[in-house]
């Protein structure tokens, strides 16, 4: 399991910083990535997925989503783009592979900050936990997904709060 005090200060919030001004840092996205990551890996216990799945990283995040961020997102967006770059120390504008997903904390960062800014709605509040877990639920799990509001919830306040 990752300390959740350094992954927010020494991961996430330079991350979410760095990828200013094309998607604005809020505590809000920060807490919702440290519940993602709670939720998720059970923060960072796991970085593949447990029953052979196809999900990898601290956010479990599937290949298929994260080539619909590169193909039909930041391909069009150059600036963005580039600084996703910079998170795998890429400079020849390759599509990263798959061990980036898996051993790349910035990378997973900023893949899971993508995702999110992606969604048309606004962010939850910063300070609600139910909020977040909503949020997570429909936006990053899914409806059809296995996990539930109150499992976020419940690990968010186990390896967030």
């Amino acid at each position: 399991m990752i300390n959740a005090t350094q992954l927010r200060m020494e991961i996430i919030r330079p991350v979410l910083k760095q990828l200013e001004p094309e998607i604005p840092y809020s505590i809000a996205a920060e807490n919702l990535l440290m519940g993602t990551c709670a939720q998720e890996s059970r923060m960072g216990s796991f970085v593949v997925q447990v029953g052979n799945g196809p999900a990898q990283g601290i956010f479990q995040m599937e290949p298929d989503t994260e080539n619909d961020i590169w193909e039909n997102y930041l391909f069009y967006r150059k600036e963005l783009n580039d600084k996703i770059m910079y998170q795998i120390g890429c400079v020849n504008n390759q599509h990263p592979n798959l061990n980036e997903m898996v051993g790349n904390l910035y990378y997973q960062v900023a893949m899971a900050r993508v995702h999110y800014y992606r969604v048309p709605m606004a962010m939850p509040e910063e300070d609600n936990v139910e909020q977040l877990a909503h949020y997570w639920k429909i936006y990053y799990n899914t409806p059809d997904g296995k996990g539930t509001i109150e499992e976020f919830a419940e690990n968010y306040n186990r390896y967030v709060a």
